[in-house]
């Protein structure tokens, strides 16, 4: 927590030594979705999803910070369900709660971005997480209602990220893998009918347990429409996510409908529908 509390620290001096008025600014909302997806994978079922932000805003929002928490409270089918858990006999483990709490903090200049998320699950700790990423984004060039972007994900610590490798004298030992997700975007927005358009690929370039694969993969193709509605004090949205993981399929893993079965997370193609409210 220390080493999050320094980047903060220097991302807000970054902003606030921008010579220009500095103004602040905050997120709060949540989403209701059908289905949890991080990235094309599938983490869980239906799923209350909050956020709060807060952060600053300079030389007329060119220059944003922000940081903050997000949170994901399950239904049923997570993930990390049996990991470190002691559960009865009698407990059906399928409708376990099992949270998941997020702490982000970026800083954005001119379209580019710098960023640290840290990943904290309700188990026995093996699967917390921490990543830094950067990115830019291209509407600038595009106008603001329509962009691409790219962002660069690269695991920095946590258990969930280990690989093997084994030595002569250790051959249980494991290191970091340093598990890389890069995603490539473009969204358009009528502005006239609130609405917007996605598409996203996703690569692992690199061998990962995070994504699965053990050499230069495209894990991740996603589409997404959302419907926005703005009122006096809330934006209300509505949205619809389709997501394949080109890596790996075959017939047998393309879609998995049993709900409950481990091998549901492993299924090559997702989906989900959200709404969501935000102040």
């Amino acid at each position: 927590m220390k080493k999050v509390l320094v980047l903060v620290a220097a991302m807000m001096a970054v902003v606030l030594s921008a010579k220009a008025e500095v103004e602040f600014a905050y997120e709060a909302g949540a989403d209701l979705v059908s289905a949890y997806l991080w990235r094309g994978q599938y983490n869980g079922g239906l799923s209350f999803q909050p956020e709060g932000l807060v952060g600053f805003d300079a030389n007329d929002g060119n220059i944003e910070f922000r940081a903050g928490v997000w949170a994901n409270i399950g239904a049923s089918d997570w993930m990390f369900k049996k990991d470190g858990l002691v559960i009865p006999d009698a407990y059906n483990p399928n409708t376990q709660f099992m949270p998941e709490v997020d702490f982000i903090a970026s800083v954005t200049a001119y379209g580019a971005s710098l960023g640290y998320n840290a990943y904290y699950y309700c188990n026995d700790g093996s699967n917390h997480t921490s990543e830094l990423w950067v990115g830019y984004n291209f509407s600038h060039f595009f106008g603001e209602h329509a962009g691409a972007y790219i962002n660069w994900y690269t695991t920095i610590a946590g258990g969930g990220d280990l690989k093997p490798a084994p030595t002569l004298t250790d051959p249980l030992r494991e290191v970091q893998a340093f598990s890389t997700y890069i995603e490539l975007g473009y969204d358009y927005t009528f502005e006239d009918y609130g609405l917007t358009l996605g598409a996203q690929v996703g690569l692992s370039p690199w061998e990962s347990p995070i994504y699965g694969n053990d050499k230069f993969a495209c894990t991740n193709l996603s589409l997404k429409v959302n419907k926005e509605w703005e009122f006096e004090y809330l934006t209300l949205d509505l949205y619809a996510v389709g997501s394949l993981n080109p890596d790996g399929i075959n017939k047998d893993n393309v879609y998995i409908s049993a709900a409950g079965d481990d091998k549901l997370y492993n299924q090559k193609l997702n989906g989900c529908i959200g709404v969501g409210v935000w102040f």
